[in-house]
C-alpha cells in the first residue's frame, strides 16, 4: 500500500487530530469548555512568550518557590550554609592574604573539570586570581545550596541549580574588562583597538540578527556547493519531505538500501555535510545505495502537520521509494535524534502490522524512553508546555531562534560567553566552519506536531510504556525484533547517553549498542582518520540479561577509531551478496527522477 497520501485516522482517534489541548479527556477534564483556553488568554501568554524566550514564568516560578519553600524547613541545612559561607569568607581571606606574599598562584581551587575559564597563566596574577578564586567559591557555594534539599524534587532541583549557574555565569568576572586580565593586557598593547574592532563585531552581528542573516562567514558555506555535495536525485516528493536517491560510486552495491531519517529540527544535510566528513558519501563509497529525507521547513500555513503525517509522508514513503527503485526485499533503515525516535514509532507500527521490509534498524544519538530526557528538557512540565502551546498556537510553529536560544543556555560557557569574550572584548572573530554553518541554517516545527512531541513523548512517556498510537492503535517497542545499532555520545546534552542505552529495556531484540566521545552533533561525525576519536561497542543477544549502563561502561574499554567502520561491518555481515547498481529512480514503479540532489526543500529558509 502506498503511504504517499496523508493517512486518515479513525474515528476513535479523531479527537487527537483536533486541538492537543481538547485531546486530552482525563481528570483534568480539558475537553470542557469552562476550562479551555480562550483566545485573548492565548494571545496574553504568546505576547508574554515572546520577552521570556518561551519560557513559562509559572514553571520557573513555581520551582523557585518549591526550592525556598523546602529549604525553609531545614533549619539544619541552613546553618550548614551559613557555616559554608563564613568559612568561605575565610578561604578567600586567606587565599588573597598568600597571593600577597607570593605563595599562591592557580584560583581553580573550587573550578569544575572542565571550567577552563580561569586556568591560564594571566589568572594568577593578583588581584585577579582573588577575583576569579572569590567567584568559584560562591558559585560552588549555590551549587551547594540548589542541591540536597530533602523533600524538593528532582526536576525542581534541577532547575534551580541551573537557573543558579546561568545567572551567576553573568558575573563572572571573565565577562568584563576590568577584571579580565588577558582582555586588559590585550587592550594596553592594541591601544583599545580591540574593543574597536569589538564593537564592530557586535553591531555586525545585531544588523544580520534583525535581518534574519546567518552569522558571519556563514555564506562560505552554500548548500549544493560546499555542503550537501553527494550527487543524486529527488526520487519522491511529498508535502512534507523529498527522498534523495545517491548516485552509486561502486561497480558493484549491496542489496539492500540504507534510508536515513534525519530529525527535522534542523537541515538533513548534517549527514553529508563537506566531502571529507559526509556520512551518506561514505556508505555509498562502501557500496550501499543510500535514501535520505529531506524534511521541508514548514510555514504558518503547515500548523496542522501531525507526528502522524511526518511518519506517512516522510518515512514510509521513502521506504516506498526505495524498495521501489531498488526492487529490494528489505532495506537497512536509519534514524538521527529526534529521526530516530519516529523511525522508531514506524517500526514498531510495521511490526504490529507484520510489514516486514525493514532488514536492520540503526539509531544515532535516540531517545525512546524520556524519563532522562537531558538538561534540553530541564523545563518541560505542563505549565511550560500549555505555554509553549500558546506561543506556537499564535505563530503556527516553534520558530528556530527560540530552538537555538535553549541549545545555547545548555552550554552558555560555550555558546554565549566564550563568544562575548573573544568577539567582543578581544575584537577578534571566531572562524566559521562546516558544522557551525549548518547550525546556523535553521528550521521550524509545526504547532501541532511538536504540541504531541512534548506531550506524549517528553510529558506522558508514551512511546516506552506502549500507550502510544498509530492510525489509532498503540504500538510496542518490544515487537520490534531486527537487529539494532544504537550509538550514544559521551558529552551529549540533548540526548544523554544513558538515556539512549535504555533501548536495551525496550527491546528483546539483539542490540549492539555504541558509546562514541564527542557531543550529539561531533561525536556523530567521526569518519575514519578523525583526530581523538573513539568509541565503546557491545552487542546484546536477544536471550541476554539486563547491563546498566555504568556496569556496561566499565567492562567495555575504549577503542581507537571511527565508530562508522565498525557499524560498516556491521552492515556489511546483515547485508546480501553485491549486485549491479540500481538505475536513479524508476519510472515504472511510479518513482522518476525529478531533480538533482540536494533538492529544493533544504533550500527553504
Amino acid at each position: 500500500m502506498s503511504h504517499l497520501t496523508l493517512v486518515k485516522s479513525p474515528a476513535s482517534e479523531e479527537p487527537e487530530r483536533t486541538d492537543v489541548l481538547q485531546s486530552r479527556t482525563n481528570a483534568r477534564n480539558v475537553s470542557s469548555p469552562l476550562s479551555m483556553p480562550s483566545a485573548l488568554d492565548r494571545s496574553l501568554r504568546a505576547m508574554l512568550a515572546r520577552y521570556t524566550g518561551g519560557l513559562s514564568p509559572a514553571a520557573l516560578g513555581g520551582a523557585c518557590l518549591d526550592w525556598a519553600i523546602h529549604l525553609a524547613q531545614l533549619p539544619g541545612k541552613q546553618f550548614a550554609l551559613g557555616n559554608d559561607a563564613i568559612a568561605g569568607a575565610f578561604m578567600n581571606a586567606d587565599f588573597a592574604l598568600r597571593c600577597g606574599f607570593g605563595t599562591e598562584k592557580s584560583p581553580c581551587d573550587h573550578a569544575l573539570p572542565h571550567d577552563d575559564r580561569f586556568r591560564a597563566q594571566d589568572w594568577s596574577v593578583f588581584p585577579y586570581s582573588l577575583y576569579a578564586h572569590t567567584f568559584l567559591s560562591v558559585e560552588r557555594w549555590w551549587e551547594k545550596a540548589t542541591t540536597g534539599v530533602r523533600g524538593l524534587s528532582k526536576r525542581h532541583e534541577e532547575v534551580v541549580t541551573f537557573v543558579a549557574r546561568q545567572l551567576l555565569d553573568t558575573i563572572a568576572p571573565s565577562n568584563f574588562v576590568l577584571t579580565n586580565p588577558q582582555v586588559l593586557s590585550l587592550t594596553r598593547r592594541e591601544g583599545g583597538m580591540n574593543l574597536a574592532r569589538g564593537w564592530n563585531n557586535l553591531m555586525n552581528d545585531v544588523v544580520r540578527m534583525a535581518r534574519g542573516l546567518p552569522p558571519a562567514g556563514a555564506e562560505a558555506y552554500r548548500v549544493g556547493k560546499t555542503v550537501a555535495t553527494t550527487p543524486g536525485k529527488i526520487v519522491c516528493r511529498t508535502r512534507l519531505a523529498e527522498v534523495i536517491q545517491y548516485t552509486p560510486t561502486t561497480a558493484q552495491v549491496r542489496p539492500e538500501p540504507i534510508v536515513i531519517v534525519p530529525a527535522w529540527i534542523m537541515k538533513y544535510y548534517i549527514l553529508d555535510l563537506s566531502p571529507a566528513n559526509s556520512l551518506v558519501r561514505y556508505l555509498v563509497n562502501q557500496g550501499y545505495t543510500v535514501f535520505m529525507i529531506s524534511w521541508k521547513n514548514p510555514s504558518p500555513a503547515d500548523r496542522e502537520w501531525s507526528f502522524d503525517d511526518y511518519r506517512a509522508e516522510g518515512i514510509m514513503a521513502a521506504i516506498d521509494a526505495a524498495i521501489g527503485v531498488t526492487a529490494a526485499e528489505k532495506a537497512h533503515a536509519v534514524g538521527y535524534c529526534l529521526g530516530g525516535t519516529l523511525l522508531a514509532i514506524a517500526a514498531a507500527a510495521m511490526a504490529r502490522d507484520s510489514d516486514d521490509r525493514l532488514k536492520t534498524l540503526s539509531f544515532f544519538a535516540t531517545q525512546t524512553d524520556f524519563t532522562e530526557a537531558g538538561e534540553l528538557m530541564l523545563f518541560i512540565d505542563e505549565s511550560e508546555v500549555a505555554f509553549l502551546e500558546d506561543m506556537m498556537w499564535e505563530q503556527g510553529y516553534l520558530a528556530a531562534e527560540q530552538m537555538a536560544s535553549a541549545f545555547q543556555l545548555l552550554r552558555s560557557n560555550d555558546l554565549i560567553w566564550s563568544r562575548v569574550i573573544h568577539d567582543y572584548l578581544m575584537g577578534e572573530r571566531s572562524g566559521m566552519i562546516d558544522i557551525m554553518a549548518w547550525n546556523a541554517d535553521t528550521t521550524r516545527m509545526p504547532y501541532r506536531m511538536h504540541s504531541q512531541y512534548l506531550r506524549s513523548l517528553f510529558l506522558d512517556n508514551d512511546l516506552a510504556t506502549g500507550r502510544f498510537k498509530v492510525e489509532g492503535r498503540p504500538i510496542a517497542l518490544p515487537d520490534i525484533r531486527i537487529p539494532i545499532f544504537a550509538v550514544g555520545t559521551e558529552q551529549d546534552h540533548v540526548a544523554p547517553w544513558r538515556s539512549v542505552h535504555k533501548f536495551h529495556l525496550l527491546s528483546d531484540a539483539e542490540i549492539t549498542f555504541v558509546l562514541t566521545n564527542g557531543g550529539h552533533n561531533a561525536g556523530i561525525l567521526s569518519e575514519p582518520g578523525h583526530p581523538r576519536r573513539s568509541y565503546r561497542l557491545a552487542t546484546k543477544a536477544p536471550d541476554q540479561g539486563y547491563i546498566d549502563p555504568d556496569t556496561w561502561y566499565a567492562a567495555n574499554a575504549p577503542r581507537e577509531g571511527s565508530w562508522w567502520t565498525a557499524w560498516n561491518s556491521w552492515l556489511a555481515r546483515r547485508s546480501g551478496t553485491p549486485i549491479a547498481p540500481p538505475p536513479l529512480g524508476n519510472a515504472d514503479a511510479g518513482f522518476s527522477p525529478l531533480a538533482d540532489a540536494p533538492g529544493r526543500y533544504v533550500l527553504i529558509r
